[in-house]
C-alpha cells in the first residue's frame, strides 16, 4: 500500500514545503535536517506496510496467523510420533516398556505389548520421519535372551506440523461451515485432529437412530490399522454406549471402522524405447500407477457419498509421461476394459501391472 513512499519522494515533499527563498540546495542545513528525517519516515511507512500485511489473516505471517486464529479457538496440529509394530524373536525374550532401540537415525522406544512377541515401538523424534524405515532394530542396552527385533509395519504414522497454508485455508473454512456439538462439520473436525488420522468419512443413521458410523484412513491415506481404528473409538465413543463418555454428543452410537482395500491390477500393451531395460520401464510404471492411486485416496474424503473412479485414460496418461514409452492401448483395470468405480468405503492400491510389450 505505501510502496510508493520512498525516501526520494519524501524528500522532494518535504523539501516543497520549504519557503521560497531559503537555502535548500543538497549540503545545505535544511537539506541536511530534511534527508535524516526522510530516512526515518521511509521505515515508518515500511512498519506501517509490515503491520497490515500482519493484520489481516491473508498476508499475516505463521507467528500472527496462530493468534489471529486464536481468537476463533483454532490452533494448528503439531507433530506428532509414530508407532510401528516390532516383533521379538523369541517372543519369550524379556523385552520391556521403555527399552530403547535404534533403526538409521531414529530411536524408538517400545510404548506397549500387544503379546505374543509383539511390540508397539514409538518414534522419540516427532514427525514423518519415522514412517519411513522398516527392518531390523539395534537395542540401545543389551536385552537379555534378544537375538532379534524386526519393525514391520507402521500402526499410526507420524504428522509433521500443520504447514502454515494448511492453516490458513482451515481458518478461512471455519467462517464457511460452523461446528457445532454433534454436527458433520464437528465430527469431521474432532476426528481428523486426532493424530494419526487423515480422512473420515461420516455416515449418520447407518445402523438405526441415534447410529454414527466414521469411517477412516491414516494420515498417509491409507486403510487405518486396527490400532488406530481401537484408539479414534476410544476417543469418540468408548464401547459403543451413547452415554457421552467420549467426545461424541450423549445417545449418539459411534462405530469407527476403516476403508476396504481393493487391489487394482492393470494390464496394457505397450510400445517403448527397446534401449530401456524392461524391468527398469516396469517400475517406473508401477511407481507412477501407486502415484495415480495414491491421489484418489487423498481426494477420497472430498468426494462425499461418492468413491474413487479408477479411469482408464488417467492411467494412460500417466504412464505415457515415462521417458522411453512411446505408445500405450488395450489397457484394462482387473481385467474389465473400463473405468473401475468403487464404492465410498473403498479405496484403491496398486496391485501390480502385466505389460503386453512391443519395443
Amino acid at each position: 500500500m505505501y510502496e510508493n513512499m520512498t525516501y526520494e519522494v519524501i524528500l522532494k515533499r518535504m523539501l516543497d514545503r520549504v519557503p521560497q527563498g531559503l537555502d535548500k540546495r543538497e549540503g545545505a542545513l535544511i537539506y541536511t535536517a530534511l534527508t535524516a528525517a526522510a530516512a526515518e519516515m521511509q521505515i515508518m511507512y515500511i512498519e506501517f506496510d509490515e503491520i497490515l500485511n500482519e493484520t489481516f489473516a491473508d498476508t499475516a505471517s505463521r507467528e500472527n496467523l496462530i493468534r489471529r486464529a486464536a481468537e476463533r479457538g483454532l490452533e494448528p496440529k503439531e507433530a506428532t510420533r509414530a508407532v510401528l509394530k516390532a516383533v521379538a524373536t523369541p517372543e519369550m525374550a524379556e523385552v520391556s516398556i521403555g527399552d530403547r532401540f535404534r533403526l538409521g537415525l531414529n530411536n524408538y522406544v517400545v510404548s506397549g505389548s500387544m503379546g505374543g512377541g509383539i511390540y508397539q515401538v514409538t518414534c522419540e523424534i516427532a514427525g514423518t520421519c519415522g514412517n519411513h524405515q522398516l527392518g531390523r532394530l539395534i537395542p540401545v542396552l543389551n536385552i537379555p535372551g534378544l537375538t532379534a527385533m524386526e519393525m514391520t509395519e507402521v500402526l499410526i504414522p507420524g504428522e509433521d506440523d500443520e504447514e502454515t497454508e494448511g492453516f490458513r485455508k482451515a481458518y478461512f473454512d471455519s467462517f464457511h461451515e460452523k461446528s457445532f456439538s454433534g454436527n458433520r462439520k464437528d465430527y469431521m473436525d474432532r476426528t481428523n485432529g486426532i493424530p494419526g488420522v487423515g480422512a473420515t468419512k461420516i455416515t449418520r443413521a447407518w445402523n438405526g437412530g441415534s447410529t454414527v458410523k466414521l469411517t477412516i484412513l491414516d494420515s498417509n491415506y491409507n486403510r487405518a490399522s486396527d490400532l488406530l481404528v481401537q484408539t479414534v473409538q476410544e476417543i469418540i465413543d468408548p464401547a459403543h454406549s451413547g452415554n457421552g463418555d467420549g467426545l461424541a454428543p450423549i445417545d449418539h452410537i459411534v462405530t469407527v471402522d476403516t476403508a476396504e482395500e481393493v487391489k487394482i491390477e492393470i494390464n496394457s500393451r505397450l510400445e517403448f524405447d527397446g534401449s530401456y531395460p524392461f524391468e527398469v520401464l516396469k517400475d517406473r510404471i508401477g511407481n507412477a500407477v501407486d502415484a495415480y492411486l495414491g491421489e484418489l485416496r487423498a481426494s477420497w474424503e472430498g468426494l462425499g457419498e461418492q468413491g474413487c473412479i479408477i479411469r482408464i485414460s488417467q492411467l494412460e496418461a500417466k504412464i505415457l509421461q515415462i521417458q522411453g514409452i512411446y505408445d500405450i492401448s488395450d489397457t484394462r483395470i482387473n481385467g474389465a476394459a473400463e473405468n473401475l468405480e468403487l464404492s465410498k468405503y473403498q479405496i484403491p492400491i496398486y496391485g501390480g501391472i502385466e505389460i503386453d510389450s512391443r519395443s
